[in-house]
């Protein structure tokens, strides 16, 4: 597994080695930490291994053991961290997911590529359908880069499914909460719980009324875990998440009343969050109807109980003297 060491990748190396199996890890720590793996190593012992490298450091000398399936989780995360880096962020997500896929194509075995909802752009049509046209901004606007590099990491997985029959599942993940996930570089509900129990103001992001759908981590990758699991996903493109919305401020409201909270709520503009020119989406929600139909997939966490969960998660990791 690529990124197991990150928020998603490691909550699905739990589950993997929750049922027994064996699971190597590589992931260059860029924005994932080995304190992820914490309850992995205590429950998984000898049937995890983690090597710290790129994906291309791992292609140049190949894996200890050949993998039954490769997850592709490894990429640059966050919108702060695109707006930064946005060299190192286009780089990482394409170069790295070509050395995946070449991975997967040695040994002949299936691979699941994550990919993102930022593929769909500035499109305006609701809910995101997997087959709808993509539409993103000019490319003087560092924001869309990230989306469109997200959608050649696609068109690298199913050139290699129709080219050489490699078995690639394409999951377009939509935003994704719960613990383990931290704020710094942009995530918006680990950052207003991290406020939330301090008391500090939760900074919301233009006018808050940009509306997003939020799924638990824990159901997400339940669903990554199935669609590698079924032969007839492979060569298909899935929205995994949640397909109920709320507003940035809604989100704020509900973190404060979930942890009875007295912090008080502020706007920021764009402009002095991540610097001119920066562009969002008004409204992004999934169409879920391919993968209910793949895998029968429903989200069962909601949203008070991953925000509570997640809190507990900071606390503990606060208790512990981990930076978040």
């Amino acid at each position: 597994m690529t990124g197991g060491a990150g928020f998603i990748g490691s909550h699905l190396v739990d589950r993997l080695l929750a049922r027994g199996e064996r699971v190597i890890v590589v992931d260059d720590q860029s924005t994932g930490s080995e304190a992820n793996l914490r309850e992995a190593r205590l429950h998984g012992g000898d049937r995890l291994r983690f090597i710290r490298a790129t994906v291309s450091d791992v292609d140049r000398t190949d894996l200890p053991e050949a993998p039954s399936r490769v997850f592709h989780l490894a990429a640059a995360v966050g919108v702060r961290r695109v707006m930064e880096r946005p060299m190192q962020s286009i780089e990482t997500n394409v170069v790295e997911t070509s050395a995946a896929l070449r991975i997967a194509g040695r040994h002949r075995v299936p691979i699941l590529i994550a990919s993102s909802s930022e593929v769909y752009g500035k499109a305006a049509k609701l809910p995101f359908a997997e087959g709808d046209d993509v539409v993103y901004g000019p490319t003087g606007v560092v924001r869309w880069s990230y989306g469109c590099a997200k959608a050649l990491d696609e068109w690298l997985g199913l050139a290699a499914w129709r080219e050489q029959g490699l078995p690639v599942v394409v999951a377009r993940i939509f935003n994704t909460v719960g613990p383990r996930q931290i704020g710094r570089w942009g995530m918006v509900l680990p950052r207003f719980v991290e406020a939330a129990l301090v008391g500090r103001a939760l900074e919301i992001h233009g006018d808050g009324l940009q509306s997003r759908c939020f799924a638990d981590v824990r159901d997400v990758t339940h669903a990554l875990d199935a669609l590698l699991a079924s032969a007839d996903a492979a060569g298909g493109v899935f929205n995994v998440g949640s397909d109920e919305p709320i507003t940035i401020r809604g989100l704020a409201e509900r973190v404060v009343r979930q942890l009875k909270s007295g912090s008080a709520l502020v706007h920021l503009p764009y402009e002095t969050a991540y610097g001119p020119g920066f562009e969002d989406l008004r409204a992004r929600q999934p169409d879920l109807t391919r993968i209910r139909r793949a895998i029968g997939f429903a989200p069962r966490i909601g949203l008070d109980q991953t925000i509570t969960d997640l809190a507990q998660a900071i606390r503990t990791g606060a208790a512990h003297g981990e930076a978040a």
